[in-house]
């Protein structure tokens, strides 16, 4: 569930930097994404050990 929503968001994020709309909520949205994406990584480490 969770990499669906990093994708969407990054897609989001690309559609709206090519099409240049949205402005800084597209660059905040990428930001989210990673965010996410990084706490997925160290969360799903602990849980493996």
């Amino acid at each position: 569930m969770l990499w669906t929503i990093i994708v969407v968001l990054v897609v989001l994020w690309l559609l709206g930097f090519s099409l240049h709309i949205g402005g800084a909520l597209i660059h905040l949205l990428i930001v989210v994404a990673v965010i996410m994406l990084i706490f997925n990584l160290i969360s799903g480490s602990r849980r493996a050990l």
